[in-house]
């Protein structure tokens, strides 16, 4: 059973249609809204700041979603995909991204709308990505910029082939989280 741990009287909100893996760990203060999943292993604590996490967002495994205290909030938008081991750390993350695995994302970065961050990438500390590009490295720099077939082609895919994986869990109730 999932671990969904209310703190300082702060119970997590996930959105209906969500999907939580037995073994994902949610805390304090999340919000997640619809059609969301949490997969294996998946760490998304609020306990020092507020998550705020938008529709069709999928956290995948072993990805950790965390803020800093006093400072700076996590906030991610729809249609977003955070690849294995990913992690977010106090930033803010807008519409179609796609997260690569092993990527880091720091405190004060702002990712736009329709760009990747590449598997293994660290974007350091107030970066800003911009629209519709694609960044990779360490530390992060601009790689190219995508075109929509691009955006359609992955982070899209991606986004709706997780709504899927969901689905087949769920059909064999597999998801006994609420």
């Amino acid at each position: 059973m999932a671990f969904i741990i209310p703190l300082k009287g702060i119970t997590p909100q996930i959105g209906e249609d969500s999907f939580i893996a037995p073994n994902a760990t949610i805390v304090g203060d999340v919000v997640a809204g619809k059609g969301c999943t949490f997969w294996f292993n998946a760490v998304v604590r609020g306990d020092v700041n507020s998550i705020r996490l938008g529709d069709n967002v999928n956290v995948q495994d072993g990805a950790v979603i965390h803020c800093t205290y006093q400072k700076s909030k996590t906030i991610v938008g729809n249609n977003v995909s955070i690849g294995h081991n990913a992690i977010l750390h106090g930033c803010t993350v807008e519409d179609n991204v796609l997260i690569g695995m092993g990527a880091i994302v720091m405190d004060h970065v702002h990712v736009s709308s329709n760009s990747i961050i590449a598997a293994g990438a660290v974007v350091l500390s107030n970066t800003h990505i911009e629209p519709g590009t694609i960044y990779a490295g360490v530390p992060a720099k601009k790689v190219k910029d995508i075109d929509m077939t691009l955006i359609n082609g992955e982070i899209n895919r991606i986004s709706k082939n997780y709504s899927m994986y969901a689905s087949w869990y769920q059909e064999d109730e597999v998801n006994e989280t609420r």
